[in-house]
């Protein structure tokens, strides 16, 4: 059945519920109750999840704790996170949003409405495409998480490596902000619209001689265009 789709809460009702969908749907599936089990069950090299499904309420160890340090893994940097939690407003949201989640839905939740975020992930998680991209002055490895400029290794935070390589994996097209914040957020956005565009200005400053590689399409969105040597 391929590698399962771990459910990390410590409710025992919900958490069967999940288990029983999910398994429906044709995914297999690891449950752990604390956030400690979840972080063995996920740091598991012989069986990595494809995905996990994180109660932000849990003993002990807290979903954000456990989702900082997931994020810090090697192994699970890039694992999609779907977190689920009774905090309902838009600062709370962002919040796990910023954690590195890739999506977030409150509780109560429709099943049909879970199961669509968790196609929806998945079918990004399989998109093929490169391995890497580079051109005369910005290299990246969309595995190792690696940027380059210049010779210099950039740090970026997840969202913003995650908004690169969106935009670097369709070069010369333009790509919508809608298309944009659904890929990195995973949900259709309805906060403040000037969140991307804040988190592009970032992006920029960061990648310092290479931030000329995104154009923005005024009234549209932003397209990657790459970096030619200066003469």
């Amino acid at each position: 059945m391929g590698r399962p789709v771990l459910i990390i809460e410590d409710d025992a009702d919900i958490a069967e519920g999940l288990k029983y969908n999910l398994e429906r749907e044709g995914l297999s599936t690891v449950v752990a109750s604390t956030g400690e089990q979840g972080l063995v069950e996920a740091l598991n090299q012989r069986n990595p999840p494809v995905l996990i499904i994180l109660d932000l309420m849990l003993p002990a160890m807290s979903g954000s704790e456990l989702c900082r340090r997931l994020r810090r893994e090697p192994l699970t940097r890039r694992t999609p996170i779907l977190m689920l939690t009774a905090k309902t407003s838009e600062s709370d949201r962002v919040a796990g949003l910023d954690l590195g989640a890739d999506d977030y839905i409150t509780k109560p939740f429709s099943v049909r409405e879970l199961l669509a975020r968790v196609r929806a992930v998945l079918r990004r998680t399989d998109e093929g495409g490169a391995k890497s991209y580079e051109d005369d002055q910005l290299t990246i490895d969309f595995t190792d998480v690696r940027v380059v400029c210049n010779g210099s290794r950039i740090k970026l935070t997840n969202k913003e490596f995650s908004l690169l390589s969106v935009l670097a994996k369709s070069p010369d097209r333009v790509v919508s902000r809608q298309q944009l914040l659904d890929s990195v957020w995973g949900y259709s956005y309805y906060g403040d619209a000037r969140t991307l565009d804040v988190h592009i200005r970032r992006l920029r400053q960061k990648l310092a001689d290479c931030g000329d590689c995104i154009e923005t399409v005024v009234g549209v969105g932003y397209r990657f265009t790459g970096c030619a040597k200066k003469p």
